[in-house]
């Protein structure tokens, strides 16, 4: 069970705190204190549910055929090993984190639709939220705990942005920040990558 937990927590806190859209925009929301906390908890809801839905979904295929999950298997590990290395690349030449440039204040509603917006229609919410994520998930011994993991690892990164954006902005605008924490990413995929081809994760 823990270890189907941690390893949701990893890979989710590896996918998610990698700089993008999503996390520059609840960054700025937060940074101006404009209902960054409703943007922080729909962010979490969102993952949760997206998670969620791709464990249990692609569960059940998977099961029940095993090229699925032999696809699953070869095609997560081979999106960890170039995930890990764009992370490596991003290292090589960081990037200062841009804060969102101040402008009127919008209502609640009009942020937390641009919230959704930013979240839904990146792609990329899709490709490594439901279907890495969830295939990941779906070859754990126990799903529901490493859901939970990834679940965890949303509500822990949103809210940490959320609560802290304020008074750690001059830090996380460091070039030299980014490069720390694109390099922890590339070490945790690609040591997720060799339990996958290990066949350690699926014990």
């Amino acid at each position: 069970m823990w270890q189907s937990y941690s390893n949701g927590l990893l890979i989710a806190a590896g996918l998610i705190i990698a700089l993008g859209a999503q996390n520059a925009f609840v960054l700025a929301q937060s940074l101006r204190r404009e209902h960054h906390i409703p943007v922080a908890l729909l962010c979490v809801i969102c993952d949760a549910l997206l998670v969620t839905a791709g464990v249990f979904g692609l569960a059940a295929l998977l099961t029940q055929s095993p090229q699925l999950l032999s696809v699953a298997r070869w095609g997560g590990a081979a999106f960890l090993l170039w995930y890990g290395a764009q992370a490596m690349l991003r290292a090589s030449r960081p990037q200062a984190l841009q804060q969102a440039a101040s402008g009127l204040p919008r209502s609640r509603n009009a942020v937390l639709l641009a919230a959704l917006a930013v979240t839904l229609l990146n792609p990329h919410v899709y490709l490594d939220t439901v279907l890495l994520i969830g295939s990941l998930g779906a070859q754990q011994s126990v799903p529901g705990a490493y859901a939970l993991g990834a679940a965890s690892a949303s509500l822990l990164w949103f809210m940490c942005l959320a609560f802290g954006a304020a008074s750690l902005a001059p830090w996380l605008a460091r070039p030299n920040t980014w490069r720390f924490i694109d390099l922890g990413v590339a070490a945790m995929m690609f040591s997720i990558a060799w339990q996958l081809l290990s066949g350690s994760a699926l014990q």
